[in-house]
């Protein structure tokens, strides 16, 4: 559940930084990071699900369980699916709009955002090949598929602990269109 606020929380302290370089993709980014979550919030509904089905497995002695066991493999086959699908496919695309956004307007060091446009397609490349069988989600070649997306998260988000956004206009605002009498007035 943390992982899945943590989507939402990050996309929307992003939002109004980036929204000045493209308000489209920042927009696209967010709504993103928001079918994540939501994704996310599935697979951990599905689970819940399975442990009261298993509770009313336990309570059910000598009754017919087949269709407690049935429904309890279909919310397991669900909550495999949006793990494929939300922490497998969607961080790639999250990563396209964020890394196109950091890219273009310079925030950070070009190399961050980089890792982060290189590491995309490799993810999503890797889930579909998980989708379509040529191996399992959890593999070593899956794995390898989203080193490159670990370290642009955490390097991108480790820059902006440590040194925030670089100075910008982008970052700045429009000062020139600001009035002489607001610009010095602390936030």
């Amino acid at each position: 559940m943390i992982c899945a606020l943590a989507c939402v929380g990050t996309a929307v302290v992003l939002f109004p930084v980036v929204k000045r370089q493209n308000e489209g993709v920042a927009l696209g980014f967010v709504s993103a990071r928001i079918l994540e979550a939501g994704i996310i919030f599935v697979g951990i509904i599905s689970l819940l699900a399975v442990v009261t089905l298993r509770q009313d497995l336990a309570g059910a002695a000598g009754a017919d369980t087949a269709p407690l066991i049935t429904a309890g493999d279909a919310l397991v086959a669900i909550h495999n699916w949006t793990f494929l699908l939300g922490p497998g496919i969607i961080p790639g695309v999250n990563a396209v709009c964020l890394g196109y956004l950091m890219y273009r307007s310079r925030l950070v060091p070009r190399i961050i955002p980089m890792v982060g446009l290189i590491g995309a397609p490799l993810l999503i490349l890797s889930a579909t090949a998980t989708m379509f069988g040529v191996y399992p989600q959890v593999s070593v070649l899956s794995g390898i598929a989203a080193i490159p997306i670990f370290l642009w998260e955490g390097s991108l988000g480790v820059w902006l602990v440590v040194k925030g956004f670089r100075p910008s206009p982008i970052t700045a605002g429009t000062a020139a269109d600001t009035p002489p009498a607001f610009r010095d007035v602390p936030v």
